[in-house]
């Protein structure tokens, strides 16, 4: 078991990620930070999202203060920091030489459901705003330092098998299941990002993972393009996931 344990989630826009955060904040033994490295994007990106100016007061916008911080020493005498990471934050120049100090994982889901979520928010016009080829970027990255491949969940096999998935999760990161990760509190948390008010009012009200119902999720044509350019990265990063 580990005695200090620094995990890196790297998901995209419009996944279960803010739930998966929830999960492992109800550990008794966690301190969770909600994407710390939005302001550097925002202000790097010149994106013009929710509460832009707002998020960039927020936090610190220097990339090295960020990486710093996140390998240094673990907030509230905790021994777990759970990490939740959006991929398409990282830009094409930003230095990952921090990620070797923690454990990576990826948090992944279909690109036709990401795409279906993400454009009642946003305008979209390019596949690196969904985070894939960014997620395989850095999963490559760690792949060719490490010689093992990365731990890869996917959103669906969460919601469907939560205890099954999470128990194979800990069990890969070295830290004791908890029935807590399955079940939380609802309603606002400290630790959420000031954008809060804009995109967590649906997890706000939940207690726990969701059913699945991506069922009949239909992809409109005018993304088709972009979506095929998705997918080309989801699949390599899918037949690598753990499987319930």
């Amino acid at each position: 078991m580990h005695s200090e344990l620094r995990i890196a989630m790297w998901s995209g826009p419009r996944n279960i990620s803010t739930a998966l955060m929830r999960s492992f904040e109800n550990r008794s033994d966690s301190f969770v930070t909600d994407e710390p490295f939005y302001a550097y994007f925002l202000k790097e990106s010149g994106e013009d999202h929710p509460g832009r100016e707002e998020i960039i007061q927020s936090q610190s916008s220097d990339w090295e203060t960020v990486a710093s911080e996140l390998i240094g020493s673990i907030p509230q005498e905790k021994t777990i920091w759970y990490q939740k990471h959006m991929a398409h934050h990282i830009l094409d120049y930003s230095n990952l030489d921090w990620i070797n100090s923690v454990f990576n994982c990826f948090l992944i889901r279909d690109p036709k459901e990401v795409i279906c979520s993400y454009v009642k928010r946003f305008k979209l016009i390019d596949h690196k705003q969904l985070g894939f080829n960014q997620q395989l970027r850095i999963f490559k990255k760690i792949k060719r330092k490490t010689g093992k491949l990365p731990v890869v969940i996917n959103a669906k096999d969460v919601l469907e098998h939560p205890e099954k998935i999470l128990k194979k999760l800990c069990k890969i990161l070295k830290i004791e299941f908890s029935k807590s990760m399955l079940n939380w509190p609802s309603g606002k948390r400290a630790t959420d990002g000031i954008w809060a008010p804009y995109w967590y009012s649906e997890v706000e009200k939940t207690t726990g993972f969701q059913p699945y119902s991506y069922q009949n999720t239909k992809l409109d044509p005018n993304y088709r393009i972009i979506y095929d350019q998705c997918m080309i990265d989801y699949e390599v990063l899918f037949n690598h996931r753990v499987k319930p």
